[in-house]
C-alpha cells in the first residue's frame, strides 16, 4: 500500500480526522453530562427488565454491541433495526425503548414516532443533536460536541458509546477501565495488517461478544472502500459461508479477554487455513494465533476493550479505504442523515 501525503489526502478523510481528533475527550464529557438521564433509563430497565434497542446504520452497531453489557445485569436486551420494527414489530409495551439516532433526524425515526404517538412512557433516545426532533419528542442523552459531520461514523460510534457507558454506570458497572482506555489511547502497529488485505476483494468482519464493534468497523469499511465488505457473527459465519473464503477474501476478527476468545482463535486458525488473510483485533491477553497478523491490545472485556479497539479500528478502516478509492469519505451514493427509506 503507498502511504498518502497530506496535500493528497481527500477532503472527505480530512473531515473524519477532525472528527476523531476529538471524539475521546467530547466522550469523556459525555459520560459526565449525561449522567442525571442515564439514571433514568437505568430505573427504567429495573422497572421493566427488558430492553428493545432501535437503530440504523452505526448507530444500530452500536446496539448490538451493547446487548451482552446489559444482558449481564439479567436484562432481557435485544437490538433490532429500526426499519425492521417498522415492518415487523416486536411488541413495544412493557419495554424500556433506546432509539438511537446522531442526527435525531432520520426519515425511520420520524415515521416511527408517527405512528406509535410517542410510544411509551419507558421510550427514550440516544443522540448527537439537542435540537433534533429526536431529543424533542423524548427524553434523551445528548453527546458533547453537536452532530457529526463527516461521512462514515467515527465519534458519534465513541459517543454513543460512551452514553451507554454512562447507563451501565448507573446501573452500578465501574466504569474506570473504559474511561482509562479513553483516556489513554493505544497505538499498535497496523501497517503489516492493511499490507495483509492488499490485493482482497471483500473483507468480512467477525466477532462473538464484540461482534457488534466488528458490525460497525464492517459498515464503515464498506462506506469508504466502496468494497463488499460485510459482518457475520463467529457462529453464523461458522454455519456455511465459510465456502466464501481465499486469498481474495480477508477476514477481520475481534477478541477479548472473555469467554468466547476461545471461539474467535478457531475461527482465525479456520479462516487462514481456507486461505484468507486474516487480521486480530486481540485484547484477550492470550498469546497471538499463528499464522495470522496480530493487532494487540492491553487484556480488556466489554465496553473497555470497545473503547480500546474502536479508535485503532478506525483509523485501519480509513487508512484501507484510502488505498482502494481516491475521494474516499466523499459519499456517491449516500448521505449523512438518511431522509427517505
Amino acid at each position: 500500500m503507498t502511504a498518502m501525503t497530506n496535500s493528497e489526502r481527500p477532503a472527505g478523510l480530512i473531515a473524519i480526522d477532525r472528527e476523531m481528533a476529538r471524539q475521546a475527550s467530547d466522550a469523556i464529557a459525555s459520560v459526565h453530562q449525561a449522567t442525571a438521564m442515564a439514571a433514568s433509563v437505568a430505573a427504567s430497565l429495573k422497572s421493566t427488565g427488558k430492553l428493545l434497542l432501535l437503530g440504523m446504520g452505526g448507530s444500530h452497531a452500536v446496539g448490538r454491541a451493547v446487548e451482552p453489557l446489559y444482558r449481564a445485569h439479567g436484562i432481557d436486551a435485544i437490538a433490532l433495526p429500526l426499519s425492521e420494527q417498522l415492518g415487523q414489530p416486536l411488541v413495544i409495551e412493557g419495554k424500556t425503548i433506546l432509539i438511537t439516532s446522531q442526527s435525531g433526524e432520520s426519515a425511520e425515526v420520524l415515521r416511527w414516532f408517527s405512528e406509535t404517538n410517542g410510544a411509551t412512557p419507558h421510550t427514550f433516545g440516544l443522540t448527537l443533536e439537542g435540537g433534533s426532533f429526536l431529543a424533542s419528542n423524548a427524553p434523551s442523552l445528548v453527546g458533547v460536541g453537536g452532530t457529526e459531520k463527516a461521512f462514515a461514523a467515527t465519534r458519534s460510534l465513541t459517543i454513543s458509546f460512551a452514553l451507554h457507558l454512562a447507563i451501565l454506570a448507573a446501573l452500578a458497572d465501574d466504569p474506570a477501565d473504559a474511561l482509562h482506555a479513553l483516556e489513554n489511547p493505544q497505538s499498535p502497529d497496523t501497517s503489516a495488517a492493511l499490507e495483509a488485505l492488499h490485493s482482497v476483494r471483500s473483507v468480512v468482519t467477525s466477532g462473538r461478544r464484540l461482534q457488534g464493534l466488528a458490525e460497525a468497523i464492517g459498515l464503515g469499511l464498506t462506506e469508504l472502500s466502496r468494497l463488499p465488505c460485510f459482518s457475520l457473527e463467529g457462529g453464523q459465519l461458522r454455519h456455511g459461508p465459510m465456502e466464501m473464503l481465499g486469498p481474495s477474501v480477508g477476514v477481520v476478527l475481534f477478541r477479548a479477554a472473555d469467554p468466547t476468545a476461545g471461539l474467535v482463535e478457531a475461527m482465525a486458525l479456520s479462516a487462514a487455513e481456507a486461505g484468507s488473510p486474516v487480521i486480530v483485533f486481540d485484547a484477550s491477553g492470550e498469546a497471538p494465533v499463528e499464522g495470522v497478523s496480530t493487532i494487540p491490545f492491553a487484556p480488556a472485556a466489554g465496553m473497555a476493550a470497545i473503547f480500546a479497539m474502536l479508535p485503532v479500528a478506525q483509523s485501519f478502516m480509513i487508512a484501507f479505504a484510502a488505498s482502494r478509492v481516491e475521494n474516499a469519505g466523499t459519499p456517491v451514493r449516500s448521505t449523512k442523515i438518511t431522509r427517505s427509506e
